[in-house]
Parts: C-alpha cells; structure tokens; sequence
C-alpha cells in the first residue's frame, strides 16, 4: 500500500457553511469516473477525503484537480479484494483524521459475454471486486460508526443490480448482491444512526462504456461508437448517457445529514430508462 497526503486546499474568501465542513469520507475506486466526482462533491462542501484506487499515479492527479477546495486529503493505493489492506486503510485514516463518518463504495470492474462463454474465474473476480469489495470496507467502517451513533455508506450499484439484461450474467449476479447487501446491513444499523443506501445508474459516460464498445466490436458491430449511440437513443428517454456529476449529486445527498430518514434503498438514476 502506498500512501500520500495533502492539504486540499487553503481558506480562501468567505463561503457559506459546507453542509460536510469536519466530516471525513472514504472514497473508494476515486482514481476516475464516478468515483472521481463523488470526491469533487464531497470536498467541495467541506469534507476531508481519504482516496482508494489501485493506480496511485491516477489518484495523485485526483488529489492535484482537489486543490483549493477545503479539507485535507490521503491517498491510498490499495485494492479493496485485499480484506486485511482494507482494514489498515480504515486504521490509517481514523489516525489521520480522527474518524470516519461517510464511507463511498464505488470501485467495480465489469466483464461482458455470454453466460457458456463466462468461466468461474470471472464470476469470482466480478464478486471478488464488486461484492468483496464492499464487505471489507463496510465491516472495516461499520464498528466506529456504530460506537459514534452516526455513519453513512453508499454503495455504487447498478441498474444491473435491479432487472435481468443478456450478456452480462456475472456482473449483474455481483450488483444484485450489493443490493441485497445493502438492505440487510441497513436493517441492522438503522437504530444505531447509520445509514445504508445503494445508487444504481444506468449507462454513464465513463471508462465502463468503453466496455460496452469493445463488446460491440468484438460482435463485428463495424461501427461501435454509432451502435452505442443508437443504443441509447432507443433505449434511455433522456437520449444520452447521464453524466459523473449527475450520480455525484445523489452520492451528496445520502452522504449529507439531511438524508437521516432514508435507508435500505437502492435508487435509480437511468435518464427514465426503466420507466419507459
């Protein structure tokens, strides 16, 4: 595990209260993508910032694009399949910051193909990072949040995790579970002052959808890109896909003290794709 750590940014002009000014939040999968804007969110309303990633080079650009913004911040690279690497990471940043009030569950991979064509070892890394993943830093986090009486955890799951879709068996397998995950971990925090939500996107302009055109051109699609696009012109009644900062913006509100009367949830946001 390698480890870094920096001023966010210094007190500039006077700012209204950030809604997280003293909180400190774990982030992990921060290097990119959702993860990355989820931390942009939660540094700019005041929260201190421990950064998880397993490519250390692309977590210093993160905590570099974080500079001027309030709280402090401490990389770490590390890769959450690693239960007891989880568990120091949590150590460190309790010493480094006193305490942790949010945890981001975010960091996931994905794998496409048939279900004959899915081996075991891709079911088992799928759920190594995605469900795994999720259980170590939850149980890691869950001990000092329910001693405080105040913790919140979102889980980054997917709209794979609430219906059926071809060719993508084993992720969906690991986002349901996460799903299921949540529920139950959330019944069981909810009278300590912790609670447990999940964010299913739907198809997000990030490094994943590149998946999805390699899928296509693997398929002899002679023009991935224009599929994608027809794809989610069809298929999602926004016509696009959502950007980062829009799941960021949720990611915010379940991290806030404002969102102390939700719990157990798992929350689409799709463009209207599965209410079409």
């Amino acid at each position: 595990m390698s480890a870094a750590t920096s001023a966010v940014g210094a007190p500039g002009a006077a700012q209204p209260a950030a809604t997280l000014a003293g909180m400190t939040a774990l982030v992990t999968g921060a290097s990119r993508g959702i993860g990355r804007a989820i931390a942009h969110s939660l540094a700019g309303q005041g929260a201190n910032l421990c950064l998880m990633a397993t490519d250390a080079a692309r977590l210093a650009e993160v905590e570099s694009s974080l500079a001027g913004l309030p709280g402090r911040c401490l990389s770490l690279a590390l890769d959450v399949t690693d239960r007891a690497a989880c568990r120091e990471a949590v150590a460190r940043a309790s010493a480094e910051f006193g305490r942790i009030d949010i945890l981001v569950n975010n960091a996931g991979i994905h794998h496409a193909g048939s279900f004959l064509s899915h081996e075991p070892e891709d079911f088992q890394r799928l759920l190594d990072v995605n469900l795994f993943g999720v259980i170590h830093m939850t149980q890691a986090v869950l001990p000092g949040m329910i001693e405080r009486g105040y913790g919140r955890i979102v889980n980054i799951a997917s709209t794979a995790g609430k219906w059926g879709s071809r060719n993508q068996a084993g992720y969906n397998v690991s986002k349901h579970a996460v799903v299921g995950l949540t529920r139950c971990v959330a019944l069981e925090t909810a009278a300590q002052g912790v609670t447990v939500n999940a964010i299913c996107p739907g198809f997000v302009d990030t490094d994943m959808m590149g998946s999805f055109r390699r899928d296509q051109a693997a398929r002899g699609v002679a023009d991935p890109a224009a599929a994608i696009e027809a794809m989610l012109a069809a298929r999602v009644p926004i016509g696009r896909a959502l950007r980062t900062d829009e799941i960021a913006g949720l990611a915010l509100y379940l991290a806030s003290p404002q969102s102390s009367g939700m719990t157990g949830q798992s929350i689409i946001i799709d463009g209207g794709m599965l209410t079409a």
